[in-house]
């Protein structure tokens, strides 16, 4: 019999490389000179799994969400990490930014994986496993034609393929 060859796609992230950025953010905008005297806030809450960023007006949070993604992407993180949910106004005049962290891929999503490795037409197969997606076959070359595919496309979730066998 020949040996079949697997991999999963999901939604992962390294939380330690998230946590990194998030301290690098804090350390790199008390040093800036445009954000010296001004309030500025950066809270990360791991159980609900939010990233909430408050400063003194619209300019200066766009300024920390661009600082926040550069650290990101810093750290081999996408940008995707983040889903901003709601932008309002916080005490003390200041302006607050919450974000969702996405470390997974929603049901809709995942079907439209599986139904683009359908697509493809490899002698491979598709299948969602909880909240990852696991695709087998029996040539190495047809499972990196569709990690080279899947990749291509734009998504959602940040996705990450690993656990090639």
């Amino acid at each position: 019999m020949a040996k079949e060859y697997s991999f999963d796609i999901s939604a992962k992230i390294d939380m330690q490389s998230f946590k990194n950025a998030i301290n690098l953010v804090d350390k790199e905008v008390a040093n800036r000179y445009d954000f010296k005297g001004t309030p500025y806030e950066i809270n990360y809450k791991e159980k609900d799994k939010l990233l909430v960023l408050i400063a003194s007006s619209d300019n200066k949070l766009e300024a920390l969400k661009d600082i926040v993604i550069a650290k990101l992407l810093k750290q081999n993180l996408s940008s995707k990490v983040l889903e901003e949910l709601k932008t309002e106004d916080s005490s003390g005049n200041n302006r607050k930014v919450t974000f969702k962290i996405v470390d997974y891929i929603e049901s809709k999503e995942a079907k439209k994986i599986t139904a683009e490795i359908k697509n493809l037409k490899l002698k491979v197969t598709a299948q969602i496993e909880g909240d990852s997606i696991r695709v087998k076959g029996a040539k190495l070359d047809d499972l990196q034609k569709v990690i080279a595919t899947i990749r291509s496309m734009e998504w959602e979730a940040p996705l990450v393929f690993e656990n090639m066998r």
